[in-house]
């Protein structure tokens, strides 16, 4: 039987088109992408800007506005959108934008810093003027700091004066004794001129309290604290400035344990801060989670679980009533 005849195939010496099409292909990808990234968007580039030197407590400037097919978005000239002219160059060896040639350096200089010029000369201002308040706080109430009744800290960004309730209310009261009147008197009088933002807050000791007036030592802690903002009120501070809070027991300065850890635990602390009475809502998150990370601190090492105590805080007192109006309808008997 005869054999077939084998035929030789002819190689391909096309197959490299097809990796050669797709190596071409990427490539055109891979610049089309690299030219997007480097063109820049003048009004874009614009409004970042802003956004940062307006971030960093600069002024803002006058925004273009940016062109995005039909649509505007709007900027500091409505009518005349950022186009790009015949001749000018795009791309990474472009020059920058010469609309407002103090840009750049503005932005370079913002961004060296951590706080602006503009902040930083309202930071030294802020600290001279509460510097100033500590003095005259310190030369009013020497005579009870001397005693050790009342004491005057001073950190960066606020003012605590601390007042042993002894001096200020009778065992289980929340109505001010008339030498805590005058006393306070004079503290308002140092704060009355004063644009700062003014936080009093009421703390007890762990001696149990149930009265048809003060179920606990939160509404105890809390009467207490609206007693002074009342008095604050009355000597002329602008409500707006004044916020107040109680915090019952549960934010000792001592250990209850003693006769003395308990005196100094019963206390009114007023805190006189840096800034306006806008600033009240931050520096008090600041203040309590400082105080909680405390609490959490001295009960971890004490073995004791910690269990967030959210503070009470009281609705105002009519004009001309008792302290105890202050209290909440539900919790009256």
């Amino acid at each position: 039987m005869a054999r077939r005849k084998h035929h030789e195939e002819h190689a391909n010496h096309e197959a490299w088109a097809i990796p050669y099409a797709d190596l071409m292909t990427l490539l055109l990808a891979f610049f089309v992408v690299m030219y997007a990234i480097s063109s820049l968007n003048e009004g874009k580039y614009r409004i970042m800007a802003d956004a940062l030197t307006t971030a960093f407590g600069g002024a803002p400037r006058t925004i273009n506005p940016v062109q995005v097919g039909n649509q505007q978005v709007q900027g500091g000239g409505w009518d005349s959108p950022s186009v790009i002219r015949a001749g000018t160059k795009i791309g990474p060896s472009a020059p920058a934008p010469s609309n407002d040639p103090t840009l750049l350096p503005a932005m370079a200089s913002q961004m060296r810093m951590p706080v602006s010029i503009r902040n930083q000369a309202q930071l030294q201002r802020a600290e001279r003027q509460l510097n100033g308040i500590a003095d005259k706080l310190t030369a009013t109430l020497a005579p009870l700091i001397e005693r050790g009744m009342i004491t005057v800290r001073r950190t960066e960004l606020w003012i605590e004066v601390e007042i042993n309730s002894d001096i200020l209310f009778p065992t289980g009261s929340a109505t001010l004794d008339v030498h805590a009147r005058d006393t306070l008197s004079k503290l308002a009088e140092v704060l009355r001129d004063a644009p700062n933002g003014v936080r009093v807050e009421g703390h007890t000791d762990n001696i149990p309290i149930a009265t048809s007036l003060f179920p606990s030592n939160w509404e105890l802690s809390a009467g207490r604290a609206a007693s002074v903002v009342h008095l604050f009120a009355d000597q002329g501070l602008q409500p707006a400035r004044l916020a107040m809070v109680g915090y019952g027991q549960f934010r000792p300065r001592e250990d209850n344990a003693s006769a003395e850890g308990r005196n100094r635990n019963r206390r009114v602390m007023v805190i006189i801060l840096a800034d306006t009475a806008q600033s009240i809502d931050p520096i008090t998150d600041r203040l309590s989670a400082d105080a909680e990370a405390a609490d959490a601190t001295q009960a971890t090492a004490a073995g004791t679980p910690v269990t967030p105590i959210a503070p009470v805080q009281l609705p105002p007192v009519p004009a001309g009533s008792r302290v105890g109006a202050a209290v909440p309808p539900a919790m009256k008997e």
